[in-house]
């Protein structure tokens, strides 16, 4: 198995509020399974599915909607590791491989993380200097890259 095998291929979602661009905030959902740990909706890529086809599909299945405007990609690949507990779970992969975009909930999208297999327990929206302070210890470094990134570009 060579090296870029052993990280699952996901797609993560930067989800603004329907406020945007007048207000920046961003959609953080709180895990079912790990306390205190928010995240951005995220999920894997199926064997044969496109990108996109992914995000939109993940989106549905862990917020109740699809109803975004796609606002930017970021340019390239990311990749962490999972600790060891969640690594376990996630046999034979390691880590995950993402590709993030930055979406604009629609005037008519409606959150429901209450789904057909809930994800989350709870979700809310923030300012971007909230969300590290929030999320997994294990995505940081990554959700740093992707939020530094968008502030670089002017979307955020």
């Amino acid at each position: 198995m060579s090296k870029i095998d052993l990280y699952r291929p996901n797609v993560a979602v930067v989800v603004l509020s329907k406020e945007y661009p007048h207000k920046k905030e961003i959609f953080l959902a709180q895990r079912n399974d790990l306390m205190d740990v928010w995240q951005f909706p995220q999920g894997g890529i199926d064997e044969g599915e496109e990108v996109l086809e992914a995000l939109f599909r993940e989106l549905e299945e862990e917020i109740g909607t699809n109803s975004v405007e796609i606002i930017a990609e970021f340019p390239e690949w990311l990749s962490y590791d999972c600790p060891p507990k969640i690594a376990e779970t996630m046999k034979p992969f390691v880590g995950q491989r993402q590709r993030y975009f930055l979406v604009k909930l629609q005037d008519n999208a409606e959150i429901n993380i209450q789904t057909a297999h809930p994800e989350f327990r709870d979700y809310k929206f923030v300012a971007t200097d909230e969300i590290l302070k929030l999320s997994a210890s294990f995505k940081k470094d990554v959700y740093e890259c992707v939020i530094n990134y968008f502030k670089n570009e002017g979307l955020l």
